[in-house]
């Protein structure tokens, strides 16, 4: 069997195609530790969803504290978590709202106590959206201004993806599934700018989100209008047929190397982006025919189930090729006015949170925060199912699930919806809802995040220490 490089692609014309880890990129006769240090690098990525949650229906119903546990979960019900000591307990029955979780309990945490005090006001006025925002991956309070002096903190992402660069094709990936101005006065005096970016690559320089899933699939294998010479171009444009068609001669070659169990996986992984590129085609032309749109926005559903899910497949494979072991994906701008159709809903997200105690409208908010987390359980699936070295892509990765704001009616920045899922590569202990101290530094759980991808840093923001619990009760 042939030995490859971890770098090898498949190349044809204005196509670069990764591979996922093969066996045949393990070194010839490596022992099992060779093959573990050889093939499973960690990945993060970072899912935020706008507005708040219904925390009634969200935290689990109990935990108590370390010394205290004595097997057991918690029993049915749920609700809001009581002030209790810190601690974990084992994860038992999910609310409402988290329950969607429930077949993916034993692969993540919920984590009570988190705080993003950047957010908060202090001393600046209204404007909650703008600088939750902001706030949530930099730990850093924003400049409140909506003019070119935009300022707050480097993204825990950016500073990964600095001390990661060269080890992957790409730093970071920010992806999104929701457009927003970067220019503008979106909240209170606020930039639209601190709304409609998580990612900041400086303290003045925001990495907007990218929610063609078109673009995103070009830029990964290889896209047309990054080629230069018209002619070429030309010929690249009116080539109709699938990228796999240009590079088959390259995959056919590779093929006939390969061992039986490497030839399925790459077989399974060529059907996978055809699959993709498939369902990006169907929505482009639909969208031709039914729901004329600019064209920069051909390849975006109108639903959101299938944008996010084209968009989640296209992360699992750039962590399954090692393209990135770093991202963020915007589900919702900050205020997102976004209304749900799909699920019976036709007011804008973001007004039904400022619902002032009426039941009619915090219903159609949880049933929204249901809607996102049932599309985040289609990532967790697709990253359990994923073979990745010696486990699966969910073993090897960190993915958090969660919001800058807590109640959106009353902008609560304390005790955030978080959810962390994911082993890291056997770091992470998952299976637990773990309590910790209140007012504690979200950019604490960052700081121990880094710890596991390999990049030592002191601080981030506000953050106070490590996050401690995350590995053992």
């Amino acid at each position: 069997m042939k030995q490859l490089s971890r770098r090898t692609v498949l190349r044809g014309l204005g196509a670069a195609v990764a591979l996922p880890f093969l066996d045949a990129m393990y070194p010839a006769f490596a022992a099992p530790l060779i093959k573990k240090a050889a093939g499973s690098p960690t990945r993060m990525a970072f899912l935020y969803v706008p507005n708040g949650i219904v925390m009634e229906y969200w935290t689990p119903g109990g935990v108590v504290s370390a010394s205290s546990v004595a097997g057991g979960g918690f029993g049915p019900g749920g609700g809001v978590a009581p002030v209790v000591p810190v601690g974990s307990t084992p994860l038992g029955d999910l609310p409402r709202i988290s329950g969607a979780l429930t077949p993916y309990k034993n692969d993540l945490l919920m984590l009570t106590g988190l705080t993003s005090n950047g957010g908060r006001a202090l001393g600046d006025g209204p404007g909650d959206h703008g600088r939750a925002g902001a706030a949530y991956l930099t730990g850093v309070h924003p400049k409140k201004t909506f003019g070119k002096d935009i300022h707050t903190g480097i993204s825990m992402d950016q500073i990964a993806a600095r001390q990661l660069e060269g080890k992957t094709r790409f730093g970071s990936l920010e992806l999104g599934c929701e457009e927003g101005i970067q220019g503008g006065n979106c909240d209170n005096g606020y930039s639209c700018a601190y709304s409609n970016s998580i990612s900041w690559r400086t303290e003045t320089t925001p990495n907007p989100p990218e929610m063609r899933p078109r673009a995103v699939f070009e830029r990964m294998f290889g896209a047309v209008n990054e080629e230069k010479d018209p002619a070429r171009r030309a010929r690249l444009e009116s080539y109709n047929k699938s990228i796999l068609d240009l590079v088959l001669g390259d995959a056919q070659s590779l093929r006939n190397t390969l061992g039986g169990s490497d030839r399925r996986k790459l077989d399974e992984y060529l059907t996978s982006i055809r699959d993709i590129e498939k369902r990006i085609q169907n929505v482009e032309q639909t969208n031709m025919v039914k729901v004329p749109v600019a064209a920069p926005s051909a390849s975006v559903p109108t639903d959101f189930a299938e944008h996010s899910h084209l968009i989640f497949d296209l992360l699992t494979l750039a962590f399954q090729t090692d393209q990135t072991r770093v991202a963020t994906l915007l589900l919702g701008i900050e205020q997102s006015p976004r209304n749900y159709p799909e699920i019976g809903i036709t007011e804008g997200h973001h007004g039904l949170t400022h619902h002032q105690g009426d039941k009619e409208k915090i219903e159609k908010v949880a049933q929204i925060n249901e809607y996102h987390i049932k599309q985040f359980t289609y990532l967790l699936e697709k990253l359990k199912t994923t073979k990745d070295g010696d486990g699966t892509l969910l073993d090897h990765s960190m993915i958090v699930y969660g919001s800058a704001l807590a109640d959106g009616n009353a902008h609560q920045h304390n005790n955030l919806p978080t959810v962390l899922a994911g082993r890291a590569n056997g770091t992470i202990k998952p299976g637990r809802h773990v309590r910790v101290a209140d007012e504690t530094p979200i950019t604490n759980l960052y700081l121990s995040m880094l710890d596991r991808v390999g990049v030592q840093v002191d601080t981030i923001g506000d953050s106070s220490g490590r996050l401690e619990g995350l590995s053992d009760l």
